[in-house]
């Protein structure tokens, strides 16, 4: 079974304390995202700067149809530490996060999408729990949902408890895109989901490797601008497939390496 801790205290350190250097790429999928990058970089880049010693933002565009990569470029032009990766052909989520996950070049991995749903000021929250706990993977979970509204709600629960007969991870939230992830534990690990399927075979296999998970509750901010479409049918049907395609091999990796 995952390890994992909820905290009990929801407050920040104290600015300037002693504390580890920290080192991070900040990986940001995008389709069709040109109301939302100007704004997720104007908000990153101040965040990551106050909270993280070294830094980078990875946006990897999975071949949008309106103009968000060329909004990407120009900025990325201004800020050597933000990178652009281009997809050729569209991918979805699991694909285009494995593009992001690879290419980076930090000793951490931080995960969130372009419509800005969790505060980046958090991410000092999320390096204090892994400082604190000596966890492998922080996955932030979402204080209150009800902006999402009732029928969204009702598929995560169902889908959470699903997760868990399968895999036997016990998580509040697994598929929000607030996650910091040790580099190093991907090291050989394959992961195969193209779609939403992802964030659940990433929790699953880092549970087999033995990894220590921290949860963390944080404020979540609906979307208002662009599109979501990870409650469409379509959306929901890929993830149920992938789910059944790659169960099996996830669960023989998991007796394979002993996990409990």
């Amino acid at each position: 079974m995952l390890r994992a801790v909820t905290p009990t205290n929801s407050g920040r350190g104290e600015v300037g304390a002693a504390r580890p250097p920290r080192s991070v790429s900040l990986v940001v999928p995008m389709f069709n995202e040109e109301k939302c990058v100007g704004r997720l970089l104007d908000v990153a880049i101040p965040a990551l700067e106050e909270h993280v010693d070294e830094w980078e933002i990875v946006l990897v565009d999975d071949a949008s149809r309106d103009t968000t990569l060329a909004l990407a470029r120009i900025r990325a032009e201004k800020e050597p530490r933000v990178r652009v990766l281009a997809q050729p052909s569209n991918r979805g989520l699991g694909g285009t996060l494995r593009e992001g996950f690879a290419a980076a070049r930090h000793e951490w991995i931080l995960y969130s999408d372009c419509d800005l749903p969790w505060d980046l000021a958090e991410t000092d929250r999320l390096f204090r729990a892994a400082e604190i706990t000596g966890a492998d993977l922080v996955s932030a979970y979402r204080l209150d949902r009800t902006g999402e509204g009732v029928l969204r709600s009702l598929y995560s629960f169902a889908y959470n408890g699903l997760v868990h007969a399968l895999f036997g991870i016990v998580l509040r939230d697994v598929n929000f895109s607030c996650k910091l992830i040790r580099r190093s534990l991907l090291s050989g690990m394959t992961l195969r989901s193209e779609g939403s399927f992802f964030d659940a075979e990433l929790l699953a296999r880092c549970a087999a490797r033995g990894a220590v998970v921290q949860q963390v509750g944080i404020d979540y901010f609906p979307r208002t601008r662009g599109l979501s479409t990870l409650s469409s049918p379509k959306t929901v049907l890929t993830i149920l497939r992938e789910m059944a395609r790659y169960a099996p091999e996830i669960r023989a990796e998991r007796r394979r390496l002993g996990a409990p």
